[in-house]
């Protein structure tokens, strides 16, 4: 580094109590661009040395009342003139005079008689050493205030450590970073601030802050400085000093042979914003690949449909057979009446082969359906009573409920009026709830499904059909979720039943919901009530 200097302006201060020796010195000395002055006894060079503060003083030793040796003690004692260069002048080729010159701060020594040359080579040589220190000592001055105004500046928090790890530095963003003022962190240790928790309020080191292992990581930091060894942690938890933690990454890295008191420098940062973003991407991964999974199911779901078709047209074939062999049957039946005794066995196995015949028949319409389902058919609605349809709902069921050991409580308004619907496509939504409503409740000690169907007169002038079980229910998160496309929490479960019920309702002008049975009845503890409504016929 090349420090400029400017020898005109060096200032020297001449003492000695012989007027001969200074004007010696004086004449010597004078023309060479110095700026001198000239004392000729102690207290006068102190009192001169204090008010001007000159680069260099030549100071005589043997002196009446304070000699050159308390000069220089004194000047090497007031903060102003301490840093001033001191030759000495004297006669004495004493060995221990010079050692003790030096001890006192002196820099260099001139013997008496003077010689010329010798004079102006030490004053020259001392004078430039000194500028040259002064503008080194400026420079440094000026470094440091940029680099605090550096340090003040950076988004990071940045502490300063001891050898004993207390923070003998702390810069603003380790203060908003703590929501502290600076003094609240200068003189503590750096382990016991961030990881001790000892600051912190009650209730706050709980969560996030207890699965953080702070003690492992104040072993990890001390061990680090014992070792002078830098180290780096990418996530840790901080606990401020007021009381709350937040998430951090630092890094410590020790200052080797530092001529200061700073031993090692952390520099941190607050990650809350990077851990957010880094939770939003995470959540973004899952959303997508689950959106894959469902065009995945979609595509399945696609191919299952144009199978459904040919197996609708396969299975068609013998469901019609078998209708018009129970039709057969039930005619020969008839004929034999009259010529056989057993007449109830007979009435038993006619109305046997009756039903044989209407659930052959309601498989061949729900086989239609799949076939209708998969060309998007035209609508067939029908008019019909609301009561009707709630008969056949409950005798459809029974079959499964007495398959489950079930028991279905009904509750049907006696007065209901007519709906225009398409009848196996209700029924199917209502067998599609009280199934899913009976399978709810075999994990559970309750052995009853309510079916309820009432007509809000007042209200929105619908029909409202309510299936209330005492299963498990739903969990208040996945509540949102019911209705959407392949969302099931069935281990086997499609996840399309709940979305067809509502394409279904939705279709007949009709609302469909859920609510937690304890809403509906505040004694229930736990329970699901699936409900839908269809709007009555117009006259």
């Amino acid at each position: 580094m090349h420090v400029k200097t400017d020898t005109t302006r060096g200032l020297v201060l001449l003492v000695d109590d012989n007027p001969a020796n200074l004007k010696i010195l004086y004449e010597t000395l004078n023309g060479r661009g110095y700026k001198l002055l000239v004392a000729d006894s102690g207290a006068k060079a102190l009192s001169i040395a204090q008010k001007m503060q000159p680069e260099l003083i030549l100071l005589d030793i043997m002196m009446p009342g304070m000699d050159g040796y308390e000069v220089c003690r004194r000047l090497q004692q007031n903060g102003l003139t301490e840093s001033v260069s001191v030759v000495f002048l004297s006669a004495l080729d004493d060995t221990d005079a010079k050692v003790l010159g030096f001890e006192l701060g002196g820099v260099d020594y001139i013997s008496k008689p003077f010689q010329v040359k010798e004079v102006i080579a030490r004053v020259d040589t001392h004078l430039r050493l000194r500028l040259l220190e002064k503008a080194l000592g400026q420079q440094n001055k000026e470094l440091l205030i940029d680099n605090s105004s550096i340090l003040r500046a950076m988004g990071e928090g940045i502490y300063g450590l001891d050898k004993s790890g207390q923070i003998i530095f702390a810069n603003p963003a380790a203060c908003r970073a703590n929501q502290c003022e600076v003094d609240t962190l200068l003189g503590q240790r750096f382990v016991e601030l961030q990881f001790s928790g000892r600051g912190a309020a009650p209730g706050q080191s709980s969560g996030a802050a207890t699965e953080f292992d702070h003690e492992r990581m104040i072993r990890h930091v001390e061990k680090a400085m014992a070792d002078d060894e830098s180290i780096r942690v990418e996530q840790a938890l901080f606990f401020r000093p007021a009381g709350g933690f937040f998430p951090a990454s630092f890094q410590l890295t020790i200052v080797p042979d530092s001529a200061s008191s700073t031993h090692a420098v952390v520099v941190f940062r607050d990650i809350s914003d990077k851990l957010a973003q880094d939770r939003e991407l995470e959540q973004a991964r899952l959303k997508l690949e689950a959106q894959r999974a469902q065009l995945t199911h979609v595509s399945r779901l696609s191919t299952m449909g144009e199978m459904a078709a040919g197996i609708a047209h396969e299975v068609n074939q013998p469901l019609t057979a078998i209708v018009n062999y129970a039709r057969l049957a039930s005619r020969q039946l008839v004929s034999l009446k009259n010529r056989v005794t057993a007449t109830r066995e007979l009435e038993a196995a006619a109305e046997t082969l009756e039903k044989i015949e209407q659930q052959s028949l309601r498989a061949s319409d729900v086989i239609q359906h799949i076939r209708d389902f998969v060309r998007k058919p035209t609508e067939g609605k029908a008019r019909l009573s609301a009561t009707e349809l709630a008969d056949a709902i409950i005798q459809l069921t029974g079959i499964e409920a007495k398959q489950h050991a079930m028991t279905l409580k009904v509750d049907i308004d006696p007065s209901l009026p007519e709906l225009r619907v398409e009848a196996i496509q209700i029924q199917q939504v209502a067998l599609n709830l009280l199934r899913n409503a009976m399978e709810a409740s075999l994990s559970t000690a309750s052995n009853t499904v309510h079916f309820r169907v009432y007509h809000d007169k007042a209200g929105d002038n619908h029909v409202h059909f309510e299936i209330e079980d005492r299963g498990s229910g739903v969990t208040e998160e996945n509540q949102p979720f019911l209705f959407n496309p392949f969302f099931t929490t069935k281990k086997t479960g499609m996840g399309i039943g709940l979305t067809l019920c509502q394409n279904i309702v939705q279709a007949h002008g009709g609302r469909i919901g859920y609510q937690p049975a304890k809403q509906n009845d505040p004694a229930v503890e736990s329970g699901s009530l699936f409900w839908f409504s269809l709007p009555v016929l117009a006259e």
